[in-house]
């Protein structure tokens, strides 16, 4: 036990890298401190980068042509880099266990309050982008559907979000996810099941790989950027799943591992998804996908599961933070369920009033994930180690850069595009 405690107190150096999981920063999922081995690590850190974002990768490289696959390889490094500053951070102070602790111990309570309002925003939006996620392939699977509710006709795809939400609520009441949680652990065969569906269309039921597609579109290219830098937005939970390893020392290995592992898969999706179906692709592959053939359906129903397992996960710490500003009332059980209900519904008049999954996952990836998995470590760990001016300073600042950009062009490109749909819906 003594040796595992100064291992895990060490100061560990530049080339060790980390990496964790997006979808439930503060989530409690019975993982205690130290006991997580280095293959479950792997397999959380797996689950936790691939994700929605696979669906719209052939999207984004079809928005910025051939050449901006190289965008996706150049966040993937600097999402890399800056998971290991998450980690250095930690190795400053054994106390900070969380995103908003980093925060805190760099530049006080309103640190604290920045990065939370970043991470829960951030959560927040891509729940959902995963109701519009669910309500745009269920259409795409029935879209003859209308209901008809109060003398109101509501179409087939407002009516399919808001039932999906009306299914999931239930879950949002629990305070016990554990069991949430390990269905949610299917992320990584789910995101797997999809690639390889896909390749099967393309390959084996008539779709081919013949589309040439464009070498590059400059202005598709803030649209192409903010969707890859949306696939990179782990690090908030970064914190957890670091503290819960039994040899941290191993743990640049495990962010190697996944970031490779999910990069790869990534560009294989993109680059398969732009010779399937070149410009025509919709902001989901999945609504490319012939609905008559089996590879078809398998894909487009393990997209379905992939929300409905981890909705509640997703927004429990958005939900805990909330009950956290009512003290009185916040351990009442009944309180808990209205203010959860409130939170779903919140949520389903946004994806009805935006339900642009494309540009809204643009949106978030470009202001919330840029942010959230760029700028905050870099300027954190500017703060805490007091780095001089050489070739590590140089590197932050370049990452701050592109970060920079990202937020700047990609926000107020999805802005544009999604008034400019709402103004022709």
């Amino acid at each position: 036990m003594e040796g595992e405690n100064n291992d895990s107190n060490k100061l560990v150096d530049v080339s060790e890298p980390l990496l964790n999981e997006l979808e439930a920063p503060n989530i409690n999922i019975s993982i205690k401190e130290g006991n997580t081995s280095f293959f479950q690590t792997c397999f959380n850190g797996l689950n936790s980068i691939t994700g929605i974002g696979i669906l719209s990768v052939p999207y984004a490289l079809a928005s910025g042509g051939w050449l901006s696959l190289i965008l996706l390889f150049i966040i993937s490094m600097a999402a890399t880099y800056t998971g290991l500053l998450v980690k250095r951070c930690m190795d400053v102070d054994p106390t900070i266990k969380s995103y908003p602790d980093i925060g805190e111990h760099a530049f006080g309570n309103i640190g604290k309050i920045l990065v939370t309002l970043v991470l829960y925003a951030d959560l927040y939006m891509v729940i959902t982008g995963s109701l519009i996620l669910e309500g745009d392939n269920l259409n795409n699977l029935f879209p003859d559907l209308t209901v008809e509710l109060i003398g109101i006709s509501i179409d087939g795809k407002s009516s399919f979000i808001i039932i999906v939400a009306l299914i999931v609520l239930p879950t949002v009441w629990l305070d016990d996810l554990s069991i949430l949680a390990y269905i949610s652990a299917g992320g990584v065969v789910a995101s797997f099941v999809i690639l390889i569906s896909v390749i099967w269309v393309g390959a084996f039921e008539g779709i081919g790989f013949e589309t040439k597609g464009e070498l590059f579109k400059l202005n598709g290219l803030p649209t192409a950027v903010s969707l890859f830098m949306f696939c990179y937005t782990a690090h908030p939970v970064f914190p957890p799943l670091y503290t819960s390893m039994h040899n941290k020392q191993q743990f640049s290995t495990v962010l190697l591992i996944c970031f490779a592992v999910c990069t790869l898969g990534y560009a294989i999706m993109a680059i398969l998804g732009y010779l399937m179906f070149g410009p025509e692709l919709e902001s989901q592959i999945t609504l490319n996908l012939p609905k008559q053939k089996m590879g078809s359906h398998v894909a487009i129903f393990t997209t379905l599961v992939i929300p409905l397992a981890k909705y509640a996960l997703m927004l429990k710490p958005v939900a805990m933070s909330l009950e956290s500003w009512f003290p009185t009332y916040q351990n009442k059980k009944s309180f808990k369920i209205v203010l959860r209900t409130i939170l779903v519904a919140t949520q389903v008049i946004v994806a009805l009033s935006v339900p642009f999954f494309g540009y809204l996952m643009s949106l978030v990836g470009a202001l919330l994930s840029a942010t959230a998995s760029l700028t905050i470590p870099c300027l954190c760990y500017l703060k805490i180690s007091g780095t001089k001016w050489g070739v590590e300073m140089v590197l932050i600042l370049a990452i701050l850069l592109l970060s920079v950009l990202i937020v700047i062009f990609g926000t107020y490109t999805s802005v544009l595009q999604i008034l400019g749909e709402i103004m022709r819906s």
